[in-house]
């Protein structure tokens, strides 16, 4: 048995409501409560993908004006081929420069948005405004995805399995060879364990389970690492030079993570400390001077983070984030769009000591001081996700993919309020954003089942609710809701396309 009207589930979070004061987390079993298979406590019942902004290729996923998609939309099952009201599950999520692609919990990759380059993986050059799952794939477990500016990459392991294959890298688009998935080992043998794999403007860098990147693409910039520039098309490269100190020679470091920008990149070591190389003309590498003009050919340390263990990085076209333990969060690079976060005096960048206002931005400067969990940079803005579940984002706004503000420029952190559920996964294109979120308990779920079927009529009711049920971000939902429609701005419900599947 199955339970969809509204009604039911704000009878259900009242019910709750006593519990809530008592206990942080409900730790019941949704899927008996709901009539569904049951699973794991700790298993999402319910994921969400969120996707908003530029959509001249399709990439969100959506119809409808631009201010209709200024604003963050769940995507329906139905437009993934799943039941209406089925509860979908998903894994991972990333947004190219025109391109999103997303993975399900049954392995599958599905991609949409431009295809110029090949680089949904169908083996055409024909952009898609609706998601399509990768037939080239259906006979492996997809576990991640990376999208580049014109290609993508997935890391996955065969479904017939013995147990022998691990996780593998396939690539497809530009530069890659194919505009079907292929299979990829580049410099690494064919047993290597692919564990991370990130995806720049014309390069692409992956990361071995034990700790070792090999690089491939243009390298006109430095962007492989290799100590040198050269023109061309060049094939996969181990990176085994990192500078930890100018005055020493560089040595092998194991890396953990690492990330690609439009031409520079960053990695973090074991240690927490953070590696950048390529293209810094804006600073994106965080050093105060350079080696080679405007560029560095070597991973070399960013030593104003000397002592501050990082555990996530993030590159933009031109700029860099690096989030702490602790949930501190760092920037540096161009701000010209207000992707720092900083205000709109980082417009500019020089390396000349006098212009002291203007040099302190090639070194990382604190944006958010704490309690950051995730962060995503696209080309020119920035998303992060806060422990209190809420979204934040700043930068170039222009189609609405940084904030809730109406503004070309978002200059500081603001907050970006229509998603539901505890966030997995952000991800940030060059001008969309997308946001993947769980329901891993009940609470999560009545929240997910009331924010699917919100309407003007309904909204005070469900705030009222939500609001007395700590449901934090239902309620921020509603709130916003009411103040569009009531504003005039749009019809939400044009926007949702959720009831008539007409986005297929």
């Amino acid at each position: 048995m199955k339970f969809q009207s509204v009604s039911f589930w704000v009878y259900l979070l009242v019910l709750l409501l006593g519990v809530f004061k008592r206990r942080d987390r409900i730790e019941m079993d949704i899927n008996e409560i709901v009539g569904e298979t049951k699973r794991s406590v700790n298993f999402p019942t319910k994921s969400a993908i969120y996707v908003w902004g530029y959509n001249q290729s399709g990439q969100t996923g959506r119809k409808g004006k631009d201010g209709q998609l200024r604003i963050p939309k769940q995507l329906p099952p139905e437009l993934f081929g799943c039941p209406a009201g089925a509860n979908a599950r998903w894994l991972d999520i990333a947004c190219g420069r025109e391109h999103t692609a997303a993975v399900a919990s049954d392995g599958s990759l599905f991609t949409w948005g431009a295809n110029e380059f090949g680089q949904l993986g169908d083996g055409t050059e024909d952009s898609r405004k609706y998601p399509k799952k990768v037939k080239q794939l259906e006979t492996e477990f997809v576990k991640s995805v990376s999208c580049g500016a014109h290609c993508t990459a997935a890391i996955a392991e065969p479904r017939q399995n013995d147990g022998t294959i691990l996780s593998r890298l396939w690539v497809w688009g530009q530069n890659q060879g194919s505009n079907y998935p292929r299979l990829f080992c580049g410099a690494f043998s064919p047993n290597t364990i692919i564990c991370q794999v990130s995806c720049g403007a014309v390069h692409v860098v992956a990361l071995s389970e034990d700790g070792l990147l090999q690089a491939w693409g243009y390298n006109e910039y430095g962007q492989l690492g290799r100590g040198f520039t050269c023109e061309g098309l060049q094939g996969a490269r181990v990176i085994n030079a990192y500078a930890k100190f100018l005055d020493e020679a560089p040595e092998l470091v194991k890396i953990t993570q690492v990330s690609c920008g439009e031409y520079h990149t960053a990695a973090i070591s074991e240690k927490g400390e953070v590696y950048t190389w390529g293209l810094g003309n804006m600073g994106q590498l965080g050093h105060t001077s350079l080696q080679s003009g405007d560029k560095e050919l070597l991973p070399r340390r960013v030593v104003a983070l000397d002592g501050i263990f990082i555990k996530d990085v993030a590159c933009g076209g031109v700029h860099t984030c690096a989030a702490t333990q602790k949930g501190a969060l760092y920037a540096w690079g161009g701000g010209q769009a207000g992707q720092l976060g900083l205000g709109p005096q980082t417009g500019s960048f020089s390396f000349i000591p006098s212009e002291s206002e203007s040099f302190l931005r090639n070194i990382p400067a604190l944006v958010v001081p704490t309690d950051v969990q995730h962060v995503a940079c696209g080309h020119s803005h920035t998303l992060v996700s806060m422990r209190d579940g809420r979204i934040h984002g700043w930068g170039y706004n222009s189609y609405g993919q940084a904030a809730n503000e109406k503004s070309t420029y978002a200059w500081y952190p603001s907050p970006v309020d229509w998603c539901v559920g505890e966030v997995r996964k952000l991800a940030a294109g060059g001008g969309h954003s997308a946001v993947l979120t769980d329901a891993c308990s009940l609470k999560e779920l009545c929240e997910f089942r009331l924010a699917e079927n919100v309407t003007l009529s309904n909204a005070s009711e469900i705030e009222d609710v939500a609001s007395r049920t700590g449901a934090d971000a239902l309620a921020r939902l509603c709130g916003r809701l009411r103040e569009h429609l009531l504003g005039g701005d749009l019809d939400y419900e044009d926007i949702s396309n959720r009831k008539d599947g007409t986005n297929n």
